[in-house]
């Protein structure tokens, strides 16, 4: 008897889960005295348990939420600059990024979100309170970038002591906290979602096209809520029971 051939029965995935890293409890030193107003005073703070993706959300993820959810694309999106499948993807708004962790929050029961600006930083400390730079206090001899240069694939740049990746070079990480320039001198020492109102978002990290690349972990930096830049992105985190 002739058996013909099946049909396959491989499905491409709805979602892709990213793998995140668990950041301990405990606290460390927020702010640096070598930057800018905006990052002092150093305070110390305690920040819960939670995690946090290895990587930024790509291409390849992101693809997978507008085809679900009929999303809109964001700037960019489809330039040949910005289009390899691993790349982080550029220009989503912080309303965009919200609603990717609400959607792989409704699809897989896990409580994603946006990291607050306080995870994100002893995050990319990567245990190493005082750094000024996830791998120590000098930047690498290739640390330049310009309009010019090209965005690299994730996992680039590190692994931090935490595992994770791109902390400090590839894209700004949009952060859940609006900004306020000055929160430092009023914020609670545990568990700190900044300020209750304001007009721009915090964002963390650094940029391919900014004159040097990387960014210090306590460099802050912020935009409109609305604005959809190529060197803006971001990554999930999750909290921890």
């Amino acid at each position: 008897m002739k058996i013909g051939r099946r049909a396959s029965t491989i499905q491409e995935p709805k979602f892709i889960q990213p793998e995140t890293i668990r950041i301990p409890e405990g606290d460390f030193l927020m702010g640096s005295e070598n930057g800018a107003a905006n990052e002092v005073p150093v305070h110390r703070v305690w920040v819960d348990a939670f995690a946090l993706a290895k990587y930024p959300v790509t291409n390849r993820e992101y693809a997978l939420f507008m085809e679900a959810t009929a999303h809109p694309p964001p700037a960019f999106w489809g330039e040949p600059k910005f289009a390899h499948p691993d790349q982080p993807v550029v220009a989503p708004s912080w309303h965009d990024a919200v609603a990717y962790c609400d959607w792989l929050t409704a699809m897989t029961g896990k409580p994603y979100r946006l990291p607050t600006e306080a995870e994100r930083e002893k995050a990319a400390r990567g245990g190493s309170e005082e750094s000024e730079y996830p791998w120590g206090d000098a930047l690498p001899g290739d640390h330049r970038g310009g309009r010019n240069s090209s965005l690299s694939p994730v996992g680039t740049e590190g692994p931090n002591g935490y595992g994770l990746y791109n902390m400090s070079e590839g894209v700004h990480e949009w952060c859940a906290d609006w900004y306020d320039a000055s929160y430092y001198e009023i914020s609670p020492d545990r568990n700190p979602t900044g300020p209750k109102h304001g007009i721009r978002r915090v964002v963390r990290g650094g940029s391919w096209r900014h004159r040097i690349r990387f960014a210090r972990c306590a460099a802050r930096s912020s935009l409109a809520p609305e604005k959809q830049y190529s060197d803006f992105g971001f990554r999930c985190a999750m909290t921890i029971a």
